[in-house]
């Protein structure tokens, strides 16, 4: 994308191993596992177990309608209990966020990728959207987190808005991320009743910090597992929590969008005469022809 600045988070040190003999991938996302721990700890505290997403569960009883019951209302009940929790930071970004959809969605808009869709797409939007925060006063950018794969999770790649806020000295750089489709990320084909009830819970679009992101995935995650195996289904390797985390809160590129091209807007491309209609003989009307030709 010409005239974007790119700016490395904090992949420095982990590009070092990219020769060593340890692969870029074990390193990646042991450097996530390590990063999460102090937040799995808090969730102990709340009925949340620190058992991992891959171990199997054989004390476990699917068919335990109690058990159940009492896992999906605890779900339900931190789930709700992360949501509502909002500090003033948080508030007026997801505002602005707000604001700047409401705009967005009053014009026609057209995509003006290099290989556009109907309507607009979202890339369009997130430039848009990033845009009028940056307008508005807010440090906001574009960014896009990639890793590799490993055995049991594969590669990808993500884009999302983050707004580092340096307000407050003494917290230092907050980052809040912004995502504009976040329940959508969650939804499963053939989900359970519960799991669905659970995801209706989530707003469309997520404007939080990274804390809050964290903690709601590891719940959403933990009801995913749950879920299937409830089902007697597989739970595909990008449903996982170690992949879902990756999206958000792996190593990534902030970048900096540039204006939007004025074609980018509600207005209407201005008509313009073909050769072939009655304009050509309204414009030059001094000029001497003879019968037109309606050519169809």
């Amino acid at each position: 994308m010409a005239g974007i600045r790119l700016t490395r988070r904090s992949s420095d040190e982990i590009s070092e191993f990219s020769e060593g003999g340890t692969s870029f991938a074990d390193l990646f996302f042991g450097y996530l596992e390590e990063n999460q721990t102090s937040s799995e700890n808090s969730f102990s505290s709340n009925g949340y177990n620190d058992v991992d997403e891959d171990e199997d569960e054989d004390h476990e009883n699917p068919c335990n309608v109690d058990e159940n019951k009492a896992f999906w209302e605890e779900q339900d009940r931190i789930l709700q209990g992360t949501l509502y929790r909002t500090s003033s930071i948080e508030t007026k970004i997801r505002q602005a966020t707000k604001d700047a959809l409401r705009e967005f969605n009053r014009v026609d808009n057209k995509c003006v990728c290099p290989r556009p869709v109907a309507g607009s797409c979202r890339n369009c939007l997130q430039r848009e959207i990033c845009n009028r925060l940056i307008n508005v006063g807010y440090n906001c950018a574009i960014c896009k987190s990639k890793w590799r794969g490993i055995p049991d999770i594969p590669s990808g790649e993500h884009t999302f808005l983050e707004v580092l806020d340096k307000s407050n000295p003494k917290k230092g750089d907050v980052r809040v991320i912004i995502e504009l489709n976040f329940r959508a990320e969650f939804e499963m084909a053939r989900a359970s009743d519960e799991y669905n009830r659970l995801i209706s819970r989530l707003p469309e679009m997520f404007v939080g910090k990274s804390e809050r992101l964290r903690s709601l995935i590891k719940v959403l995650c933990w009801a995913a597992k749950k879920c299937m195996k409830e089902k007697k289904m597989h739970l595909g390797p990008w449903r996982k929590h170690k992949y879902m985390q990756a999206k958000w809160l792996s190593t990534c590129e902030r970048m900096t969008p540039e204006k939007l091209p004025v074609g980018f807007s509600d207005r209407l491309p201005k008509p313009r005469a073909s050769m072939l209609t009655f304009d050509l003989v309204e414009n030059l009307a001094g000029l001497r022809f003879s019968t037109a030709v309606e050519v169809v």
